[in-house]
């Protein structure tokens, strides 16, 4: 009886995520793959010239299934060790250089945000009050003509990020989607809005990078009418944007202020003592300073004493 393989495919199933979603744009599919033997992908550890070149139940890690014993032919001209896995492998060398799902890029999202500063009690929606239904259904964000509409569609996103949605398509990438509650709570200049933002948080040099963009593998699964469980593998390449939110807020305080005065006030009486004990000490003509800081009088008075004042 054959053992039943898990792969990638089976226990790594990627979640949504809290504050992202993602959007498939490329792909690479291998339909009709059932567990059974089938010769390995080519690779410094896999080829051989006989069966002595594989072990019988080595599953390396990089591979692509668990090695039967046999040394088997994968060409007419390359032998590699046959491996139990689903069959046939994947060959996913061969990306397509247009995204396949090219119109992704008018896709559009609606992105609902909110955000509270519980010391000041203030409680704010990115759905500005004075925005109603009917205008969501016409508006699309836009930094001048609309900076406060939720909708935005995906192309732009791409765009003010300083990229081209097609080219980022091909092998996937992360944008970030910044949302800035910088806000002034004072009642005469009383403003809490957010402001959008645009970047991408992946390397964008993927001749510099060992595994540029972004992808995951999933499956889906069918059963013949025989019984005989199969599969159709995807590799999907897309763009994934996170949303962050940031921000502060401030508002006028007379307590604070009063002792930020004070604290202002007791420093800044300090500040000539501080003058004059680095003058009179660390400088080199510290003694002609203290010949015009200081002057001696003398009070010809009965007792004939003499005073010295300081000023």
């Amino acid at each position: 009886m054959e053992p039943q393989l898990w792969d990638v495919a089976d226990y790594v199933i990627p979640p949504q995520g809290e504050g992202s979603f993602f959007v498939l744009t490329n792909m690479v599919v291998t339909p009709k793959q059932r567990q059974w033997r089938c010769p390995e992908l080519p690779s410094p550890s896999t080829t051989c010239v006989d069966d002595c070149d594989c072990t019988v139940g080595h599953s390396d890690p990089r591979g692509s299934g668990i090695q039967t014993g046999l040394c088997v032919n994968y060409s007419s001209t390359l032998q590699t060790c046959e491996v139990f896995s689903w069959c046939p492998l994947e060959l996913d060398a061969k990306l397509p250089e247009r995204p396949l799902l090219a119109a992704a890029e008018n896709f559009t999202v609606l992105i609902k945000n909110s955000v509270t500063y519980p010391k000041f009690k203030v409680h704010r929606r990115n759905i500005m009050p004075q925005i109603n239904s009917s205008y969501l259904k016409r508006c699309e964000f836009n930094h001048v003509t609309d900076p406060y509409c939720p909708i935005f569609r995906l192309k732009h996103v791409v765009s003010e990020a300083g990229e081209e949605f097609q080219d980022l398509a091909v092998m996937g990438g992360v944008i970030g989607i910044i949302i800035d509650w910088s806000c002034d709570l004072d009642w005469w200049a009383g403003k809490c809005e957010p402001k959008y933002s645009f970047r991408r948080l992946d390397n964008k040099h993927p001749n510099r990078n060992a595994a540029p963009g972004y992808n995951f593998r999933f499956a889906k699964y069918y059963k013949t009418s025989a019984g005989e469980e199969t599969r159709t593998l995807i590799k999907a390449y897309g763009i994934r944007f996170d949303v962050i939110v940031f921000g502060t807020a401030g508002k006028f305080g007379i307590v604070p202020t009063i002792v930020n005065m004070g604290a202002a006030l007791t420093f800044l009486s300090l500040v000539p003592l501080v003058c004059d004990w680095f003058v009179l000490t660390c400088t080199t003509r510290r003694a002609l300073y203290s010949r015009h800081k200081i002057k001696y009088l003398r009070d010809d008075d009965d007792d004939g004493d003499t005073e010295s004042v300081s000023n």
